[in-house]
């Protein structure tokens, strides 16, 4: 899908009010998290490249919070969303 921000997934398809952007820099894919109900969000966390958040991502436990970065930062959905938006 595509907005003025650009292109993006649903990463939780049930809430609609949350967007994963994507955008490619260089050879990397970047994404950015946006929420309607914290609009802040966007304005305060910039685009991460996907390396970022595979390091970060192992660091995580999934019993914190219920999140899986690993899910919420689909790269195949990205690459697959960026192929198709070119």
């Amino acid at each position: 899908m595509k907005d003025d921000k650009g292109l993006y997934y649903l990463p939780f398809p049930a809430n609609k009010r949350v967007r994963m952007y994507v955008k490619p820099v260089g050879d990397e894919v970047c994404f950015r998290l946006w929420n309607a109900d914290d609009p802040r969000m966007w304005d305060e966390h910039g685009w991460l490249p996907w390396t970022m958040i595979r390091e970060a991502a192992g660091m995580y436990e999934k019993k914190q919070k219920g999140f899986d970065p690993n899910h919420a930062y689909d790269i195949g959905v990205a690459r697959a969303l960026l192929k198709e938006g070119s």
